[in-house]
């Protein structure tokens, strides 16, 4: 018997409605990296881990429904991803407010 877990995790791909609005959301990211880059002169380095964790995301929800395991580890590793920065805003908080 699967866990609910891997029939999620390996579901089919949701499709271009979904993964549109990943790459929309890791468009508005990239953009607000970049105004920080311009404006104040540094970049805010937490913000290009939700470009890579939604750009990940949104490949995986715009693969053919063939692809099922490739979607799978590509929305596995978005999420490590997005693990990661929330470890990190607890071990090293400065990572995240600068």
């Amino acid at each position: 018997m699967p866990s609910s877990i891997s029939e999620t995790l390996f579901s089919e791909p949701s499709g271009r409605p979904i993964s549109l609005v990943h790459a929309a959301g890791a468009l508005i990211f990239a953009g607000l990296y970049l105004y920080g880059w311009v404006v104040d002169g540094s970049p805010v380095t937490w913000l290009l881990v939700m470009v890579i964790g939604t750009g990940m995301a949104g490949i995986a929800e715009a693969l053919p429904a063939s692809r099922r395991q490739t979607a799978g580890v590509l929305r596995s590793v978005a999420i490590l991803v997005f693990l990661c920065l929330v470890v990190a805003s607890v071990v090293a908080p400065e990572f995240i407010v600068g």
